[in-house]
């Protein structure tokens, strides 16, 4: 099975969107460096997502070595997002993230990355969940002042999914 190594604002947005539950149901494995757990994760809403099925995941020690270098290679990159990209890399993982500084340097250690509008596309051909939830939760990951995904491919989308829960609601499949 594909594991897939998120950062926070990945979860968030899908939170935002009411849509958490619904990435767990794909054939996918959710994964979290065990230092991002610890500095933005812990308490009740990490707890939630371990009962959904989130895995915390150590890093090594090469790992660890690799996270560092990233930090110093790209300031502006937190260190769970360092530990992210450390975690993908020595597994060869599938990392998720909607920082344009982690994408590029993953796509610099040759590390797939995705982000949510990806993980939505997953979630539309698996039919999971409806298509109305679907539009309901971009439209409400969309509507957020921090929502910092390109316009052009929400639209895009959220023309997709009207379209298709039109056609539901008229009995055309």
């Amino acid at each position: 099975m594909t594991v897939l190594v998120s950062d926070t604002s990945v979860l968030i947005d899908l939170e935002r969107g009411d849509l958490l539950e619904a990435i767990f149901s794909l054939e996918y494995e959710f994964a979290v460096p065990d230092v991002l757990y610890r500095q933005e994760m812990r308490g009740e809403w990490g707890d939630r997502l371990i009962g959904l099925g989130l895995r915390v995941q150590e890093v090594s020690q090469s790992g660890v070595a690799k996270a560092l270098r990233y930090r110093s290679e790209r300031p502006a990159l937190s260190v769970p997002d360092s530990f992210g990209l450390a975690l993908a890399e020595e597994r060869r993982w599938t990392l998720l993230t909607g920082d344009r500084d982690l994408r590029e340097l993953a796509e610099n250690e040759s590390v797939e990355c995705h982000g949510v509008l990806w993980l939505l596309d997953r979630m539309e051909e698996a039919g999971v969940p409806s298509i109305r939830r679907l539009l309901d939760g971009l439209r409400a990951i969309s509507g957020h002042p921090r929502c910092r995904l390109p316009r052009r491919e929400i639209a895009i989308r959220l023309e997709r999914y009207e379209s298709k829960a039109k056609r539901r609601r008229a009995g055309r499949g």
